[in-house]
């Protein structure tokens, strides 16, 4: 899963401009994603990648380089 694709699914999921997301950007703080939102996200990412991102899991990505480590990991 490339970054590009992976700001994409998080820009059309989160709402949120796309020069906002960078590998340093904090899904809460910086893209202003509440819990709900971070669902929605990891269900879009699971839904275009056929993967299950576990709920202890999904706690603990804290940025949108904790994502692509955790999708590099698990795709």
């Amino acid at each position: 899963m490339t970054f590009e694709k992976v700001r994409d699914i998080i820009v059309e999921t989160l709402g949120c401009d796309e020069d906002k997301v960078s590998r340093e950007a904090r899904l809460a703080e910086d893209l202003e994603a509440d819990s709900l939102a971070a669902a929605e996200l990891a269900m879009a990412l699971e839904e275009e990648l056929s993967i299950t991102i576990e709920d202890d899991d999904l706690k603990n990505l804290k940025t949108v380089g904790d994502i692509l480590d955790y999708l590099s990991a698990h795709a």
